[in-house]
């Protein structure tokens, strides 16, 4: 009898399984399917915390509902009368001191209009007029193995790039522009350039792609996102799951895999599927030249905060769902959610519940990192006091370590996925990659990667 393996029980092993399950049951195949995670419990970057009438997301608080409504998983899992979706509302950039609107009519940052680069309060006369460059420069130089801040300073200028684009790019794709291809990033900038001359002309034209669906971009769950990790477990109802067990060593045994685990236990299995971050990958194996190509893979690290007041919503400013720091000396924050405003959900009573951001790529993070909680807690105190001008005492509060977590895109990222991705096939074939540390970062793309996977193998057996 043949045995998969899935190492990783976040919501990209959960959605392989599930795959691999449903083929198992409706195939009547007699194959032994096992998953295998290191925590006690299943769910990876989703984790959701419940506290003094309040909806904590202390990992990943959403999914894209474009990507998600073009998918079944959702419907398959039975989810569908659980959905919720945001909130509409505007985002701000705190600037110069004040909490300053993303114009309205831009995506990402980047202007959809000329009228919503003249409206802008985020940049100067002299920077709306270098940033018109794009309508009459040429792309002769760039593709889309490029790095998407050096695309976006050629043809808008340095200042709209950094006070705007960059502030809300960064934080969606976790490291500095300069560092993260535009194929990994927003591969449209470069098609609309081609296409309309102009990246200000394209976002125009295609508006609608995003902005379908009004203000519901995002959807989550009324008991919280972790209800979709709670289904899959449920259906996995042909599959072996073991928490509490951490993989530590991978061997070849002829054609199979003996695999080790911390709790001296092993398996042999035939397949198996590192959905764990690269990190954890490479420390089962004993292979030098492996070992390298995993290195050259980076990951980035996360601080998350929440407060939960007892005040009203209300206190925050009128139609705004959060902000995002555009200049890391005035705040130590990266960026502010307000929760409660954007996912009625998460407060029963309607209090105030925000989320902020602390990110490796800001320059005080070093000293952030080495902080306890308590004093992590303080110093999301005074960011809200700064930017928001509330000063009472929490009655509620998490706050959660996301330490090299995080995957960073570089621009040899590609490649070096490739490269690691040939040498399991020569060298340990029936190992297979899956997960944000290597495809993509949103839940929608993982499921898919999860479920890709699945497929690889089934057809392999």
């Amino acid at each position: 009898m043949k045995t998969v393996l899935v190492i990783g029980g976040g919501v990209t092993g959960l959605s392989a399984m599930y795959e691999l399950n449903k083929w198992k049951k409706e195939n009547d195949q007699n194959i032994r399917l096992v998953l295998a995670e290191s925590a006690e419990q299943l769910g990876g970057k989703i984790r959701t915390v419940r506290e003094g009438g309040f909806v904590i997301e202390a990992g990943a608080d959403s999914i894209v509902a474009r990507k998600a409504n073009a998918m079944n998983f959702i419907q398959e899992l039975d989810l569908a009368e659980d959905v919720v979706y945001n909130a509409a509302g505007r985002s701000y950039i705190y600037s110069d001191g004040e909490l300053k609107l993303i114009p309205a009519d831009s995506v990402f940052g980047i202007p959809a209009s000329v009228e919503s680069l003249a409206k802008s309060a985020l940049v100067s006369a002299e920077g709306k007029v270098e940033a018109l460059k794009d309508f009459y420069t040429k792309n002769d130089r760039f593709t889309k193995n490029d790095s998407i801040g050096d695309f976006l300073e050629h043809f808008f200028g340095k200042e709209l790039v950094e006070k705007q684009i960059a502030p809300v790019l960064s934080g969606v794709y976790s490291g500095n522009l300069s560092d993260l291809t535009i194929a990994s990033t927003l591969p449209q900038v470069f098609d609309y350039k081609e296409k309309y001359g102009s990246i200000i002309r394209g976002f125009e034209e295609n508006k609608k792609v995003f902005q379908s669906g009004g203000g519901k971009k995002f959807l989550s769950f009324k008991k919280g996102l972790d209800a979709l990790i709670d289904a899959y477990e449920e259906k996995l109802d042909e599959t072996e799951i073991f928490k509490n067990t951490k993989a530590v060593k991978i061997e070849k045994s002829n054609r199979r895999y003996i695999v080790d685990f911390s709790n001296g236990e092993s398996l042999e299995a035939d397949h198996v599927v590192l959905s764990i971050p690269h990190n954890a990958a490479v420390t089962l194996f004993d292979h030098e030249e492996l070992e390298a190509e995993f290195e050259l893979l980076k990951n980035s690290s996360l601080i998350s905060i929440y407060l939960a007041y007892d005040i009203p919503d209300s206190e925050l400013p009128e139609d705004g769902t959060g902000f995002i720091t555009a200049n890391m000396d005035e705040l130590t924050c990266n960026a502010c959610t307000w929760t409660s405003r954007k996912w009625e959900h998460t407060s029963e009573s309607g209090n105030l519940l925000v989320r902020l951001f602390y990110k490796s790529s800001h320059p005080a993070f070093a000293s952030l990192k080495e902080m306890n909680d308590e004093d992590l807690l303080q110093t999301a105190l005074a960011d809200i006091e700064k930017s928001l001008g509330i000063t009472s005492v929490p009655a509620a509060s998490e706050v959660t370590k996301w330490t090299e977590k995080m995957p960073n895109y570089l621009i040899s990222h590609p490649q070096t996925v490739a490269a690691i991705e040939n040498r399991l096939d020569q060298e340990y074939p029936g190992i297979w990659l899956a997960g944000c540390s290597y495809y993509g970062v949103g839940i929608p793309d993982c499921i898919e990667n999860g479920t890709e996977t699945a497929r690889k193998i089934i057809d392999r057996i």
